[in-house]
């Protein structure tokens, strides 16, 4: 018995042996560690993301590339909840109140009002509770600091080559954080002249290296047309500058910069050059629309609205005038006819648009135009309020102005420029003379998917319509 007693023990001895040295080895015990410790370090960062969160530029349209602060709906400090405005931000086309997701308080405003801030980047940081206040400053601060040296940045290569070409080439890629980015002409001469391109300080756009940058850091005196360009202005520094290309910068005069509106038009127009257009210009009598318009101009109806209620029916015939080409491989035909119409505000220029302007009546049309136009005045359009047009429509005959030419917005494939309804003297099938009055629209089209048979067929019809106007008010 004593025997088994022994043996019993020492059986239950050595599994506890083995464990014991199963921890004092390297092998298993590191396996271990390493799956027990790693879900601390990453359980950390987690539990301080849900504590501390960062309040986002919001995308408020699919043209937003960067957002406006207008002003901060709350301050440094305050309670906020979920689903409650936090800050106005002016985006390309409307001033819209920005939303928390989240409950918390306001630790700290990272673009104060008036500054601007690319789509994604923090604007505000949030702390659950009080505890994360102060971490959450010090997190703004590092987002301020960032800013601002991205922002110190880009006038470092515009200074270089004019004050200290020899010796900013060394110091710009340091600054900017940018490797040697050059262009292929310039790696060929770098390895020509065996310059190395890390100590070479681009001036071309974005800070890229161009073949003349190459050239100054081998020593190369090739830019001999240059030395007498900036020689000449010496003597008389009174003249004019060259500011950019071949642009002069007037003496005495100011530069004033894009509002956010301005940039995201300027961006639309440019975008709108790619597109291959025509124009077609139709005159048309306008006596019959004249005198309906006298008559339902009591009852709040709009000139515009009766243009875009003749246009809309006029498109439901015309199917391929409501199209879009977006892609260069295809185009859509759009189900909602959805009249877009310019309006000039403060600032800039926007379409608001009338969404299924052909299935309304006269009365509610010209009812939800007025709503319309007063958001626009006070930039609180929604995004689909004037990004999902189908057909623009731009007047400016009530500035007197007879005839013009308008410019396709992206996305669409015409736009009608309407021009003053005046007196003119017509000739009838008889020989007949009399004084009518008419107006001039032209139309500019995608020439990709709108041909100039189509486009006369919509005008022939658009003309019956504003000729025999009693339709528009069924």
């Amino acid at each position: 018995m004593a025997s088994l007693t022994k043996l019993s023990l020492s059986n239950t001895n050595s599994p506890a042996i083995s464990f014991s040295s199963s921890l004092s080895s390297t092998t298993p015990l590191q396996w271990r560690r390493t799956t027990a410790l790693p879900p601390n370090p990453r359980r950390k960062p987690m539990r301080v993301s849900a504590k501390i969160r960062e309040i986002f530029m919001p995308a408020l349209s699919s043209t937003m590339t960067e957002g406006k602060i207008v002003s901060w709906s709350k301050s440094e400090g305050d309670v906020l909840r979920k689903g409650e405005s936090v800050v106005v931000v002016e985006s390309d086309k409307a001033d819209m109140d920005v939303e928390t997701f989240y409950d918390g308080i306001l630790a700290a405003i990272v673009v104060g009002e008036g500054e601007s801030a690319p789509v994604g980047a923090p604007i505000g940081i949030l702390a659950e509770s009080e505890e994360e206040i102060e971490e959450a400053k010090a997190r703004a601060s590092q987002s301020g600091s960032n800013s601002e040296v991205k922002a110190e940045v880009p006038p470092s290569p515009v200074t270089a080559p004019v004050e200290t070409p020899a010796t900013t080439p060394a110091v710009a890629p340091t600054e900017g954080g940018r490797k040697g980015v050059a262009t292929p002409f310039a790696k060929k001469l770098a390895k020509q002249h065996k310059v190395d391109l890390k100590s070479v300080s681009g001036t071309g756009p974005f800070g890229r290296i161009t073949p003349e940058d190459v050239e100054k850091a081998a020593g190369i005196v090739k830019p001999a047309p240059a030395v007498p360009s900036t020689s000449a202005p010496m003597p008389s520094p009174a003249p004019a500058k060259v500011s950019g290309g071949n642009f002069t910068e007037i003496e005495g005069s100011s530069v004033v910069p894009f509002t956010t509106m301005q940039a995201a038009v300027a961006k639309n127009m440019m975008e709108s050059l790619s597109v291959p257009t025509f124009r077609v210009g139709y005159p048309i009598v306008t006596d019959a629309l004249d005198a309906l318009y006298a008559k339902v101009k009591k009852k709040g109806v709009t000139m515009s609205a009766l243009l875009a209620k003749a246009t809309a029916m006029a498109l439901v015939q015309h199917p391929a005038l409501n199209s879009t080409c977006k892609d260069g491989k295809s185009f859509t035909y759009n189900s909602s006819i959805n009249i877009a119409v310019a309006v000039a505000i403060n600032g800039g220029l926007i379409t608001p648009v009338l969404q299924d302007a052909d299935k309304l009546d006269l009365y509610l049309l010209s009812q939800k135009w007025k709503e319309l136009v007063e958001k626009a005045r006070s930039k609180q359009l929604q995004p689909h309020e004037y990004n999902s047009g189908t057909f623009t429509l731009s007047n400016l005959g009530m500035f007197g102005v007879d005839r013009f030419d308008a410019i396709l917005p992206p996305g669409q494939g015409a736009i009608m420029a309407v021009g003053a309804s005046k007196p003119t003297v017509v000739a009838d099938a008889d020989g007949f003379f009399s004084v009518k009055n008419k107006m001039l629209v032209n139309v500019t089209a995608d020439h990709r998917i709108i041909y100039g048979a189509d486009l006369a067929a919509f005008l022939q019809t658009f003309s019956n319509i504003i000729q025999n106007p009693d339709s528009l008010t069924m």
